[in-house]
């Protein structure tokens, strides 16, 4: 099948197999909460592995080895295999090495990934299995897109994101792709972080070791999105610099290579290194708010 939509109270989702992308997030009045896709941005939740962002010169080095990797890596552009759970509210796709995914990136792995409705919330599960016999070293990432403003009828400054907890440590930027040397002064102010397109003149506002393990996406009032997290270390926060009608929040194991990073890939900050026959599991919440203008 090429694609399927749960429901759950108050809140559907679609997700393909391409990619075993999420291409839709309703609530019950009918409100879209993520992006479609538009010329801005053709994608509208990838999945970021085995790795997130760049490598430098998009190259994976293991083993003495140099493995061609671009941006983001390769499981959002791979057909994933429908798992036979499948129930109204939840489904899993499942991505296993190939010969192809060698010539990328040497390991064997299996990356199954579970999308479950509960009343207005969406929960995405990501489990990553060694199934070989040297260490994997890998980074996951999630990409989603919503829709900026979420309704109609607002400005994409009447928006903010309000942290769990205070974020006031500085923030990394990124040039060329690659995370430069020396930390920015963070944005945030307390909790909060008021939105614009100007913040993203410079691309991502990357938080790597967030104090807060969820935020919440909203405008003084109408709808609101509120996310969560657990087993990521970063988190990413983007829109296209050229200004587009959505944002990115990224919850994230890993990021792009420093700018002077030139080392194995097991080495490179926030890869994660899992043992044969072990498992990562990293989920994240979107639990929807409606509320009309």
């Amino acid at each position: 099948m090429e694609q399927v939509t749960l429901h759950g109270d108050g809140i559907s989702a679609t997700i393909v197999g391409q990619g075993a992308e999420l291409v839709s997030l309703r609530n019950a009045e009918g409100l879209e909460f993520l992006w479609q896709a538009g010329p801005e941005w053709r994608r509208h939740s990838p999945v970021l592995f085995p790795i997130v962002g760049r490598l430098k010169g998009d190259q994976l080095r293991h083993g003495g080895q140099v493995y061609p990797l671009t941006q983001h890596g390769f499981a959002r552009d791979k057909p994933f295999v429908w798992a036979a759970e499948t129930s109204p509210r939840s489904c899993t796709l499942v991505l296993t090495d190939d010969a192809d995914t060698r010539t990328r990136y040497p390991f064997a792995f299996r990356l199954a990934i579970t999308y479950t409705l509960e009343r207005r919330e969406l929960g995405v599960s990501f489990e990553i299995a060694n199934t070989g016999d040297e260490t994997l070293p890998a980074s996951i990432g999630a990409h989603p897109a919503f829709n900026w403003p979420l309704q109609p009828g607002l400005a994409k400054t009447d928006y903010h994101l309000t942290f769990a907890q205070d974020e006031p440590a500085p923030i990394r930027r990124l040039k060329d792709g690659l995370v430069l040397a020396a930390p920015r002064p963070t944005p945030i102010e307390g909790k909060t972080l008021a939105l614009s397109e100007q913040l993203f003149e410079a691309d991502a506002v990357i938080l790597d070791r967030p104090a807060s393990t969820s935020v919440r996406y909203a405008a003084a009032n109408g709808a609101a999105i509120e996310m969560s997290w657990q087993g990521f270390k970063e988190l990413g926060i983007w829109s296209k610099p050229s200004g587009a009608p959505f944002l990115c929040i990224e919850p994230w194991h890993g990021l792009a290579s420093p700018v002077d990073f030139d080392g194995e890939f097991a080495d490179k900050p926030g890869v994660m290194l899992i043992a044969p026959g072990e498992r990562r599991v990293l989920s994240y919440q979107v639990r929807l708010y409606h509320a009309p203008l």
